[in-house]
């Protein structure tokens, strides 16, 4: 099927989006995710601090920066990112981050947020440097929605039937992998989030955690997959204005790095895997319940609309949920490699 194609416009290295972007030689965090600037053009704009475009391309090696009109890529032969002045998101490889700040200019230079850079850019460009992320061998399954709760519905099937499907798949191809494998639910059993999160958490070894979802929109124009991490504190719940609630720092936090270096992984390995027909409506943040309390690094991903004409009959059709299905046990099985990988320290 025309989904399915192996070979797409997305190259191969998108794949490979996280082992590929372990290309920095430097063995200290970013400065500027610290107190002192060490060099960092850094400037402060309405209360935040933002950093130069000339200093992320200095600081990850990137031979290339271009500017033309609003649009800039900094690029090497191994990363493209391009961004926009005046936007908020962010291609990666062609894969899209939505940025908490939008991109802007100050005098000749341009410049992204001190957050997006230490809580997104550092994070996926360099994920062997994010701490105690890679010895897990526990994948928690949560299958979304069930029992009373039927998420998303239409005339073809419900949610909650298609995430526990789409997690019993997973759950075997996972364990081919040899990785041990916590659902929170495998039949039509309802439980509340805060349940959801106590199972999750009664995992004592470290583990990494996925949430499945199928989307619903207002509109049946709405369609695409999306990928969503935890909010870091002082960054909103995505479509939402800022709150005063929302500068506390939540269990999830603790992983905010691996929650992001994840989504990446997963994000897009099913992209390449379901093809060029497939709409990325990117990679995002919100204060979901399931990912506040989670003291594992978490994800939320959604694999399309229900609500949307041609999704709603690809959702229910087996070679769709065996392409997700594939797209993230590889995503997980390159994710650990990724992280575990730590850099050599200097002598």
């Amino acid at each position: 099927m025309i989904f399915l194609r192996k070979k797409s416009k997305f190259p191969a290295r998108i794949a490979l989006i996280l082992s590929i972007f372990l290309m920095v030689p430097i063995s200290s965090v970013p400065a500027v995710a610290e107190s002192s600037n060490n060099g960092w053009d850094i400037i402060e704009v309405g209360g935040r601090d933002y950093v130069s475009v000339l200093s992320l391309k200095s600081f990850y090696g990137f031979t290339k920066l271009t500017r033309t009109g609003k649009n800039v890529v900094l690029e090497n032969d191994k990363v493209e990112i391009k961004l926009a002045v005046g936007g908020n998101e962010c291609l990666m490889n062609n894969v899209k981050f939505v940025f908490s700040n939008s991109v802007i200019t100050s005098g000749n230079g341009v410049y992204v947020s001190r957050m997006d850079l230490a809580k997104l850019i550092d994070p996926v460009l360099r994920p062997n440097f994010i701490r105690n992320a890679g010895d897990f061998r526990t994948v928690i399954l949560d299958a979304g929605h069930g029992g009373k709760d039927p998420g998303a519905t239409n005339p073809i099937g419900t949610e909650a039937n298609y995430n526990v499907k789409l997690a019993i798949r997973l759950k075997k191809m996972l364990e081919a992998k040899g990785f041990k494998v916590k659902m929170i639910r495998d039949t039509d059993r309802y439980y509340s989030l805060q349940e959801r999160v106590n199972i999750a958490n009664s995992v004592e070894e470290n583990a990494i955690f996925v949430s499945l979802h199928f989307n619903s929109g207002d509109r049946s124009s709405a369609r695409g997959i999306e990928t969503f991490t935890l909010s870091p504190p002082g960054v909103s719940h995505y479509g939402s204005s800022l709150k005063a609630s929302d500068a506390q720092t939540k269990t999830g936090n603790e992983h905010d790095s691996a929650n992001i270096a994840l989504a990446t992984a997963i994000h897009g390995s099913i992209l390449r895997r379901l093809g060029t027909n497939t709409l990325d409506r990117g990679i995002k943040r919100a204060r979901f319940s399931v990912l506040s309390g989670v003291k594992h690094p978490a994800v939320l991903f959604e694999g399309g609309f229900m609500s949307h004409p041609y999704e709603a009959r690809l959702i229910a059709n087996e070679s769709y949920q065996a392409a997700i299905a594939a797209g993230m046990v590889d995503a997980i099985v390159r994710y650990r490699f990724a992280v575990g990988k730590k850099p050599v320290a200097k002598q």
